[in-house]
């Protein structure tokens, strides 16, 4: 529950949580060593009812810290937590009116690129960037340290836009999913032009600021140009995190505060495309399912690298917050959320 300007920590019963099921998490991750545990939040009904922190590696944007001692005050890297705020950003731009149809073909929202268009790229629409389905040739699954990597090479590229609509097209768009940052970046750079401010700033008057997100507590990792990164760049506390989160599962509301639309916020958790595995994908948030007790519950997620992680569990009212290490472990880095999702949140909950 927030009391005054900050979370308060309540009892377990008091939301509807088995208080013994949510003991254990703090025992079971400081045993597991290895799943380099930094934080972990569960809310429900509004209400914060487990906030652990543990000591661990970490990195500030791919450079070593030494061994942190994580705390409530604590940033964090978010890495890919960012492109679901940014998409956030993008449903604000919307709501004002400032985008007419997601059906939009990209390049006329940048004419200076004209030259780039082709027949096929002339088919992309605002629709195929959030829903990274634009059909570019990208490939982040290279490792982050072969300079191959294409998050690499937007971020050396001194035109970051052109650098994106420049790429040569590997399939016709729509026609299916592909991670892609650069599409996130495109939509950044349309909101600063309509905003005429940079992401950082807009997000801080647009999103932050009606959240209770101080400034202070609020960090971009930037491009080699100075430009704040809104795919991969955010740093945020965990339970700043958490604000975002209890807001989208209320629907864009704050504290009585419609920050973002309802029927923004429900289409970006809709099912818009096949994501990665037996992901979907909706407007750069995934879309999951977990099963509890023989009971299945869906569930939509901000994912970042490391295990970066905000689940939100509409039907039972609950958001998960969790900050990890785990940039040198694919395997991990995708089990732990789940399991302080599935084996606590989710456990825990009484209907």
């Amino acid at each position: 529950m927030l009391i005054g300007e900050d979370w308060v920590l309540q009892p377990a019963e008091s939301a509807g949580m088995d208080g013994a099921v949510l003991a254990g998490l703090k025992p079971h991750f400081t045993a597991w060593r290895e799943a380099n545990l930094h934080a972990a939040l569960i809310l429900r009904h509004g209400k914060l009812v487990l906030e652990e922190y543990f000591t661990g590696d970490d990195t500030h944007w791919s450079q070593p810290l030494p061994q942190t001692v994580f705390n409530a005050a604590t940033r964090h890297d978010m890495r890919s937590v960012s492109k679901s705020v940014t998409s956030l950003l993008f449903g604000i731009a919307v709501d004002r009116g400032w985008i007419k149809s997601l059906d939009q073909p990209v390049f006329a929202l940048f004419p200076e690129y004209a030259a780039l268009a082709d027949a096929a790229k002339d088919r992309i629409t605002l629709r195929h960037v959030l829903t990274m389905s634009a059909g570019f040739a990208w490939d982040e699954n290279i490792p982050y340290s072969d300079p191959a990597n294409s998050e690499r090479k937007l971020i050396v590229a001194p035109d970051r836009v052109r650098h994106v609509l420049e790429q040569p097209m590997a399939r016709p768009a729509g026609a299916t999913y592909n991670y892609n940052g650069g599409l996130t970046l495109l939509l950044a750079a349309i909101i600063e032009r309509l905003s005429g401010q940079g992401i950082d700033g807009f997000a801080q008057q647009a999103l932050f600021d009606p959240l209770g997100i101080r400034a202070a507590g609020v960090e971009w990792n930037r491009y080699p140009y100075g430009a704040a990164n809104p795919v991969s760049g955010l740093r945020l506390r965990p339970r700043d995190m958490a604000r975002i989160g209890q807001m989208v599962l209320d629907r864009g509301v704050w504290q009585g505060r419609a920050v973002v639309s309802p029927g923004w916020i429900s289409e970006s958790l809709e099912p818009q495309v096949n994501g990665a595995g037996l992901f979907f994908y909706g407007f750069q948030w995934w879309l999951g399912r977990s099963l509890v007790n023989r009971r299945e519950i869906r569930w939509a997620a901000a994912f970042g690298h490391g295990g970066q992680r905000i689940f939100i569990t509409p039907e039972l009212g609950i958001v998960v917050v969790v900050t990890a290490g785990l940039y040198g472990d694919p395997v991990l880095m995708n089990v732990v959320g789940e399991v302080v999702l599935r084996r606590y949140a989710l456990a825990a909950a009484k209907y």
